[in-house]
This record gives C-alpha cells, structure tokens and sequence, in this order.
C-alpha cells in the first residue's frame, strides 16, 4: 500500500476508499492522504464508484495497491492529460510473479484503461473483473504500470478460492448452464493458449506454473458452476457473501489530477 501511494504523490488529490479492513491499511494510507473512507464490503465495482464520487479533478487514475506508477509513466500521464481529445488512456501493464517479470503467456503488454476523465467513466459491478466503462475516445501510453501480483504460490492460492466462488457466481447469475465440456475442454484449452501459444515457456518456470494456475482457476471455476447448480441455494457462508471485507482487505485507489 505504502509503495503504490509513494509512487503518485505528484497527484492532486489521492483517494482511498478501504472495505472495514483489519490490517494496517487505513494507518499507511492516513500517512498518504486524509482523504481515506472505510465502507462496508459491497463488491468492487461498488467501491470504485464510491471512490470517484469522491473525486474533484477533470482526470482520475485508478490503482491497486500492489500497482506502481513509474516515474516515466508519471511524466507520461502529466503531459497527456494538459491538452488532449481523449476520454481515457490504456496503458501497458507489466506484472512480476514469483520473482519475475512475465512478458508472455497472453499477459503482456496487457493493456489496461486506468486514466479517464472523471465525467465520462463509471466502473461496472461485476463480481470480479469490474471493469471501466469510458464515453470516448480512448488513447495509448507508452511507460508501464507495474503489477506486483502474486509474490508467493500462498499468496496466488490464497486469493484462488474466494475469485473462484464469485466468478462462479457471476456465470450463475448471467444463466451461463454448466456443461461437461466445460470441465474437458476448457482447462487444458487455457493451458495449451497460454504456455504454447502465447509463448509463456518463454518466461521459464514461472511461465508454466502461472499456465497451469490459469488452467486449475478455470477448472475450479467451473467446478463452482456446477456445484451451484447441483444444490441451489446450498452454498456456504463465503459463497454467498462473496469476499468478505475481513479476507479482501480491499482498498481502492483513485488519483484525481489537475
């Protein structure tokens, strides 16, 4: 946390909203910025919303906490936004797993739309991979973000069980019917894309074992899906609560500029 707010104190305003979080989340970010709010866990769409209720500037840029903005980067943002006819800007996000810079498998560049001006963006709810919705034409920078992701296989796992259930439940709410096939085809299909493919043996190890995660998600994923289906309404605890605010330890960040 104390890492990703660093890296932008050249913003005019930092926003920190944080989901009743048990660890040292909300101290470190006091340290940051007093613009820091605590609310209760209602999924992350819901949270990036709040957070840009929040905001007073024309550009915000949204983060992670284990996202980093390079000093490059910062120059690039600060320059773009001062005259442009964009709505938002994509960048090229680079992500370190396990030791190492991962620049295949389908995860690199891995363009992502992070800057947008404030009034033409709104963050979708879905119960994983929110994503963001801009009105507008939509550039490309060229500097990184960087993405310290999952740092140990703990680490990587203890995130897997609790994506996998809401993924699982967000296919359920959109009707998505489980099918065998599912379970056949598409888990080797993901390995296959992404360590042949994509080229994600080019990454060494760590290449292969993210491959096979990627596969074993999607095989969990799916898994869940049938599993809901199987026994309607027999879900337990974490499952129909979805990430708990105690677990998630969310916080989501937004830097509004000029």
């Amino acid at each position: 946390m104390g890492d990703c707010l660093a890296s932008v104190q050249w913003a005019d305003q930092i926003v920190v909203v944080d989901a009743e979080s048990e660890d040292e989340t909300v101290r470190i970010a006091r340290e940051y910025t007093p613009h820091v709010f605590v609310q209760p866990w209602e999924g992350f769409g819901a949270a990036k919303n709040f957070a840009l209720q929040q905001c007073d500037r024309e550009w915000v840029l949204w983060l992670d906490a284990d996202e980093r903005v390079t000093p490059e980067l910062a120059e690039e943002i600060q320059k773009n936004v001062r005259s442009t006819d964009c709505a938002g800007f994509e960048m090229p996000r680079l992500a370190y797993f396990l030791g190492r810079w991962i620049r295949h498998g389908g995860w690199y560049p891995g363009w992502v739309l992070r800057l947008f001006r404030r009034n033409a963006g709104k963050f979708n709810e879905k119960k994983v991979h929110e994503g963001l919705v801009v009105q507008g034409k939509i550039g490309r920078l060229r500097n990184h973000l960087l993405h310290y992701t999952d740092r140990t296989i703990a680490h990587y796992f203890n995130k897997f069980n609790r994506y996998t259930s809401l993924a699982a439940q967000q296919l359920d709410e959109e009707n998505v019917r489980f099918h065998l096939r599912d379970l056949l085809f598409r888990p080797p299909y993901m390995f296959l894309r992404m360590y042949f493919l994509k080229r994600g043996f080019l990454d060494g190890l760590q290449g292969f074992i993210l491959a096979a995660f990627s596969a074993s998600y999607v095989l969990a994923k799916y898994a869940k899906l049938w599993e809901i289906q199987r026994h309607p309404g027999q879900q337990g605890p974490e499952a129909r609560r979805g990430i708990s605010s105690e677990n998630a330890r969310v916080s989501e960040k937004l830097m509004p500029l000029n």
